[in-house]
């Protein structure tokens, strides 16, 4: 028995989605348990691409239970439209297969809109969010004013809370955001009759998790976006709007922390990031647009061009510890092939002083020079290649020095898109063995 979660260690787009969607052959568990809809998880099965934005990665695979945890914040007509879709291409053909807390907060239509205008009016100050409302609804949460799942179950409780928000938010819309109000109507219904179509799937999610645990079963916990995004230990205000570390998962799933095995978290062999905010190793060059384009880092959920540049090992370092990482699985080694001389981040150089660790000043970050190490590149085809011996010495050379520079060791290389393209070194479920 083990369990494990799984988390991004850079701003997320590392490719847990693969990953995710590999470990689940393992697990009997795959419980989602942070984010939103602001994130996307793309699977490549059978050559067919699938992205989840809210079912949890597992939902590919027959015979799991997939879990929608207390911390994400749900959107239900994107949560509907994903199972219907999911389900026209021969997935998910189990409706016990999937459980979602009641618990869970909901995304409303003021929470997209809000989120709209004030990025709108931040002008080149804006965050850069995905304008799916997962601020906000957060936002709502912290705030005691949220709407949760159950609401919906509970017709006069929903009209009491959604009159009491309109209010509230109409005021915000219209006077400071010069943007349009809701009413009632435009609301109530709708949501009424997504309650309807989402309640045979809800349930005490915690519960579940601890029998489960009990009966000595695998379970893997899935983060969304990554570190650096988290709202306290990333690169704040260019963050998400919740907590995407490890430790999170005991708050969104409703587990406790001494239940938790192992931790891995998925990194590229280069640096990706969407949105504004600092980026030390960003390539501006021809380098950052070949890898842009081998790398297809175009934003899932947005089709955002993702920013690109070398790989960092001070992030990845700061990762290893908030997360206490028990290994790194590398993505996308093959985007680095014929680049000739390939560079690894080791340091920060800020005012002639190095720096081996992130410094809590974002403006300070802003400002840091990368100091690299070059490293000598491959020209192989590596996406055929299964075991590490097979691999060119300087692609050893490459993986090696990132587990020099981190401490860690990497337990798995996807050489690929498809779900069969990957080194497996270690299955992360015998960590512990």
């Amino acid at each position: 028995m083990s369990n494990i979660v799984v988390v991004g260690t850079q701003w997320g787009d590392e490719g847990k989605g693969k990953i995710i969607d590999l470990l689940s052959e393992y697990a009997d568990l795959i419980v989602r348990f942070q984010g939103g809809n602001n994130a996307g998880h793309t699977m490549v099965v059978g050559g067919e691409t699938i992205i989840s934005h809210l079912l949890p990665c597992g939902i590919l695979h027959p015979g799991k239970l997939c879990i929608i945890g207390n911390g994400v914040v749900i959107d239900p007509q994107i949560l509907l439209e994903e199972i219907g879709e999911v389900k026209r291409r021969g997935y998910f053909s189990d409706e016990n297969s999937l459980k979602i807390s009641k618990l869970a907060h909901l995304i409303m239509p003021y929470h997209k809109r809000i989120d709209l205008g004030r990025e709108k009016i931040m002008g080149a100050s804006k965050i850069g969010t995905t304008g799916r409302g997962i601020g906000p609804a957060y936002e709502d949460k912290v705030n005691r004013t949220g709407v949760r799942l159950l609401d919906l179950f509970n017709p006069d409780m929903f009209r009491k809370k959604l009159e009491l928000n309109l209010q509230e938010k109409n005021f915000y819309l219209e006077g400071r955001l010069k943007e349009k109000g809701f009413t009632f109507d435009e609301i109530y219904d709708k949501f009424i009759n997504y309650g309807k179509q989402i309640k045979p799937y809800t349930t005490d999610i915690s519960s579940i998790i601890d029998e489960e645990i009990k009966k000595g079963k695998n379970i893997l916990f899935e983060g969304a976006q990554g570190t650096h995004l988290d709202i306290d230990h990333g690169t704040y205000p260019y963050v998400t709007s919740s907590n995407t570390l490890a430790g999170n998962v005991c708050c969104g799933a409703g587990m406790g922390p001494t239940k938790i095995d192992a931790v891995i978290g998925i990194t590229k062999a280069y640096t990706t990031r969407v949105g504004e905010g600092p980026f030390p190793t960003e390539l501006t060059d021809e380098v950052g647009k070949k890898l842009q384009e081998k790398g297809a880092e175009f934003g899932a959920t947005t089709g955002r061009p993702r920013r690109c540049g070398w790989f960092d090992a001070v992030l990845l370092r700061h990762a290893i510890r908030v997360n206490g990482l028990s290994g790194i699985v590398l993505t996308k080694l093959d985007v680095l092939e014929n680049l000739g001389s390939i560079k690894i981040c080791r340091a920060y150089r800020f005012r002639g002083k190095e720096y081996l660790h992130l410094p809590p000043d974002l403006e300070n970050m802003d400002h840091c020079e990368p100091v690299y190490e070059e490293m000598e590149g491959w020209k192989d085809n590596i996406g055929n290649i299964r075991k590490l011996s097979d691999l060119s010495g300087n692609a050893q050379k490459y993986i090696n020095e990132i587990e020099k520079l981190t401490g860690t060791e990497v337990t798995m290389i996807s050489v690929g898109a498809g779900r069969e393209e990957v080194v497996k070194l270690r299955n992360p479920f015998e960590l512990n063995a």
